[in-house]
C-alpha cells in the first residue's frame, strides 16, 4: 500500500476508535433485532432480489456478515456519506440501539455452529492477483476475503458479484448528490482501477467460499 492509502488508513482507525467509544454501552440483541428487520426482509430476505438503483443489481449478502460493519455501513447511510435515498431513509428512521440490535441479528443470522471452516480461497489468475496486489486488497479484507483485519470492515468473499461492481463503482464518485460513497481509503483504492478492471475483481471476488448468505423469511419461501 502507498505512502497516501497509509496515511489516510492510519487517519480512518482512528476516527473509528472515536465512534467506537462514542458508542460504547450499546449491545445489540439478537431477538429484538429480529423483531425489528420488517425494513430489511423486503429487499434482503428475497433469494436473488435485484435493486434497480443506480443500475440493476442483487441486492447485496447480509447474514452473516459481521455486525461492526453492518452498523457502520447503516451509520454511513444515515449520515450521507453514502449516497442512496432508499437507504437514507431507512438508516434515518433508525436509533444506535436499532441499529445495534439490527446488527447484532444478521451477523448470527444463518451461522450453523460446527460449520467446517470455508475452503481457502482458489488461486485467482495472473491478470486477477495483480489487480488483487495493486489494490492490496488482502491487507484489508483479509485471509479469503473473509476475515477482515478490522470488524468495521466487510467481508467480500462469495458477495454478488453485480453489487460489488457497482459499490467499487461508487466509490470513484464524485460532487454527484444522488449516488457515490465518502470513504478515502476505498476511493483511493477505487480510482487506481479501469471499470472493467473493478468488474474482472468484482467477478473473482463472487465465486469465493463464503459465509454470507441470504436467508429467506417464511412469508418469501
Amino acid at each position: 500500500m502507498n505512502k497516501f492509502l497509509l496515511s489516510v488508513s492510519a487517519a480512518l482507525v482512528a476516527s473509528v476508535t472515536v465512534f467506537a467509544a462514542h458508542a460504547q454501552g450499546v449491545q445489540g440483541d439478537i431477538k429484538a433485532g429480529e423483531k425489528k428487520n420488517a425494513m430489511c426482509i423486503g429487499c434482503h430476505g428475497i433469494v436473488g432480489y435485484q435493486a434497480s438503483f443506480p443500475e440493476i443489481h442483487k441486492v447485496p449478502k447480509i447474514s452473516g456478515q459481521g455486525g461492526k460493519y453492518i452498523a457502520s455501513a447503516l451509520n454511513a447511510y444515515k449520515a450521507g456519506d453514502r449516497k442512496h435515498a432508499s437507504m437514507r431513509g431507512i438508516a434515518a428512521s433508525l436509533t444506535d440501539q436499532d441499529i445495534a440490535d439490527l446488527a447484532a441479528y444478521y451477523e448470527a443470522s444463518g451461522v450453523v455452529e460446527g460449520a467446517p471452516a470455508l475452503a481457502k480461497a482458489p488461486d485467482a489468475s495472473e491478470k486477477v492477483n495483480a489487480l488483487l496486489t495493486k489494490g492490496a486488497c488482502a491487507s484489508c479484507h483479509g485471509d479469503s476475503f473473509s476475515k477482515p483485519i478490522d470488524p468495521t470492515y466487510p467481508k467480500i468473499a462469495g458477495q454478488h458479484s453485480d453489487y460489488l461492481f457497482v459499490a467499487l463503482k461508487s466509490y470513484k464518485v464524485e460532487g454527484n448528490a444522488q449516488i457515490g460513497r465518502s470513504n478515502a481509503i476505498m476511493g483511493g483504492v477505487a480510482k487506481q482501477f479501469t471499470n472493467a478492471e473493478l468488474k474482472e475483481l468484482s467477478n473473482y471476488l463472487g465465486k469465493l467460499p463464503t459465509e454470507l448468505k441470504v436467508v429467506p423469511q417464511s412469508r418469501f419461501r
